[in-house]
């Protein structure tokens, strides 16, 4: 190994339409905290995190839908505890009346036990919360392929 012993991913920084529908979104689903913001015009931004855990960093500057085509971010994953924890996320999602790719929860694969729902946010952003497991006995929605690459 290189120089970098402690590598690990930090936050995530996601362009978002409408800073303030945004953060209701992600502050109602991943029960995150506005930790900074600024709201100068054309400037606007917020920091979400979790005990002091900078987690996601919204930056109003696009417009549109996110392109999933395009070359960039396929999509955010977050993991919890357990199967029960992905469900309270998915009721929740359906009280804001969030677009699923899949019905439920689902398996990563065939034969799998992790899995999750995946969804997407106000701006299209496809997003996953999963558990490492509890997911079977469900059918993967995808043959041959993890479940997270071809949604």
């Amino acid at each position: 190994m290189g120089n970098l012993k402690t590598l690990q991913t930090g936050h995530v920084g996601l362009n978002v339409t409408d800073l303030d529908r945004s953060v209701a979104f992600y502050r109602a689903v991943l029960e995150v905290e506005v930790v900074a913001e600024g709201n100068e015009e054309g400037r606007r931004f917020a920091f979400l995190g979790r005990d002091g855990n900078l987690l996601i960093t919204l930056w109003q500057q696009s417009e549109g839908i996110f392109a999933t085509r395009r070359p960039g971010l396929h999509h955010l994953s977050f993991q919890v505890e357990t199967i029960d924890e992905v469900k309270a996320a998915e009721q929740v999602l359906r009280g804001l009346d969030a677009h699923f790719d899949y019905e439920g929860v689902v398996p990563h694969g065939e034969h799998g036990t992790s899995g999750g729902i995946f969804f997407t946010d106000p701006d299209g952003i496809r997003l996953e919360i999963y558990a490492p497991s509890g997911a079977d006995p469900a059918d993967a929605p995808t043959t041959g392929a993890p479940t997270c690459g071809f949604f």
